[in-house]
């Protein structure tokens, strides 16, 4: 049977982060675990989250590198499983999103999934984040216009022994795991909706880098491609 772990980043979600346990717990199986990496909240995040009580659930204190990358890098460093989820705290699973990408993963390294973008109160706002950002699988592709968000994410566990550790300046851990698959693995693009993506202004990132400017996109991709070079050169 496969073992499973969701891989969360957690940082003053009290908002959001009942629905998405809730809507991630009625999909594992009593063995399957969620790795929660929190990055010093200050609200009642992690109250919320001792309150299910449910021993899947696993809490680690980010003590790496702050924000988004390092916290998602502790929750990897602690899972177990053989497939593995990234999600993200204030999103909601739709039902059938673990049983279709496990199916996918039995031949591919990487799954990217579709997702409903919608706003805090559920209203829709795009009905296909590929179709709005023209999303197709490829490595240049995906250094010029980013589709790899780890919420839509998941892959197989030996990827790790290749996109880990994180390179210090990289932008997003997201987009380094995409384009590392890209280049030595097996991934797929399914292009039906498998989360609600919430877009409520206070997310970590930009949906696909929206707000930054000129400079800040480039030296993103350059500092990226650097070290994508290296490592590929590495290893």
């Amino acid at each position: 049977m496969i073992f499973i772990s969701v891989c969360m980043a957690t940082y003053n979600g009290e908002l959001y982060i009942e629905r998405q346990l809730k809507s991630i717990l009625q999909q594992l199986d009593i063995n399957d675990e969620i790795i929660i990496s929190d990055d010093g909240s200050t609200d009642k995040t992690l109250q919320i989250i001792d309150g299910f009580a449910d021993r899947r659930i696993k809490v680690f204190v980010n003590k790496k590198r702050r924000g988004p990358v390092g916290n998602f890098e502790n929750a990897l460093l602690n899972s177990c499983g053989q497939y593995i989820y990234l999600a993200d705290q204030d999103d909601i699973w739709l039902p059938d999103k673990i049983s279709t990408i496990n199916s996918l993963l039995k031949n591919h390294d990487l799954v990217l999934a579709d997702c409903e973008v919608v706003d805090q109160n559920g209203n829709l706002l795009q009905a296909s984040f590929f179709e709005h950002r023209g999303s197709s699988p490829g490595f240049w592709n995906n250094l010029y216009r980013n589709s790899y968000m780890g919420c839509c994410m998941a892959f197989r566990r030996e990827i790790l022994d290749y996109v880990l550790p994180f390179p210090s300046k990289i932008h997003m851990h997201d987009w380094w795991i995409g384009l590392l698959v890209e280049a030595k693995g097996r991934v797929i693009f399914y292009e039906e909706p498998l989360i609600k993506y919430v877009r409520h202004g206070g997310n970590a990132s930009p949906t696909g880098e929206v707000g930054y400017g000129f400079y800040r996109k480039f030296s993103n991709r350059l500092f990226l491609l650097v070290y994508l070079i290296k490592h590929l050169l590495l290893h």
